[in-house]
């Protein structure tokens, strides 16, 4: 299919253009989610450019999930590699991979990448301390601060958190030292 640029950016000729009753040619309005899309495929682009340049195996999964570009990359080989340890090479490579689809698209992203199921297990994992934390707090009544986290981690809990009642969380302290405590209370 033909690429045109539109906004300095290459689109699907398709795209640019959607008929009329007539027939006739008009303008395609984007919606949000088609944005996420485009921004999904600019990061998917991105992304098998560097499993090329690096010579990793992987298939790369684009999925729009509450209001962001989910990019998934599984299946291959040494993928552990680029999630590093704790996550911290996956949050670079999602810095990255943000600044790449923003100086495509001309727009902020906020797209979230997890590698070889990273990061849905360790949402698995911090659901379950955040749970386990706040009804320890309920039932003794002391306060929890629990230890420095990146600000994916600390949404994490702090949702869990949210779903046990008589206990409430904040976020205390500078990055990269920030810290949820949880307490009784709301």
């Amino acid at each position: 299919m033909p690429k045109t640029v539109q906004d300095g950016a290459p689109q699907d000729a398709e795209a640019t253009a959607t008929p009329t009753e007539k027939g006739s040619p008009r303008p395609a309005v984007s919606t949000g989610e088609d944005q996420l899309v485009r921004e999904g495929d600019i990061a998917g682009d991105y992304l098998e450019r560097l499993l090329d340049v690096l010579d990793y195996d992987g298939d790369i999964d684009l999925d729009v999930e509450a209001g962001r570009a989910i990019v998934s990359i599984d299946g291959g080989t040494d993928l552990e590699k680029l999630v590093g340890d704790r996550g911290n090479v996956l949050e670079a490579l999602q810095e990255l991979t943000r600044l790449a689809v923003q100086q495509t698209s001309g727009n902020r992203s906020r797209l979230m990448l997890d590698i070889a199921g990273w990061r849905q297990g360790r949402r698995d994992e911090l659901t379950e301390m955040g749970l386990r934390t706040a009804k320890e707090v309920l039932e003794s009544g002391e306060s929890a601060r629990m230890r420095p986290m990146t600000p994916f981690e600390r949404k994490v809990v702090h949702d869990a958190v949210a779903r046990v009642k008589g206990v409430s969380s904040e976020s205390e302290g500078e990055e990269p030292r920030r810290q949820v405590v949880v307490f009784r209370g709301a």
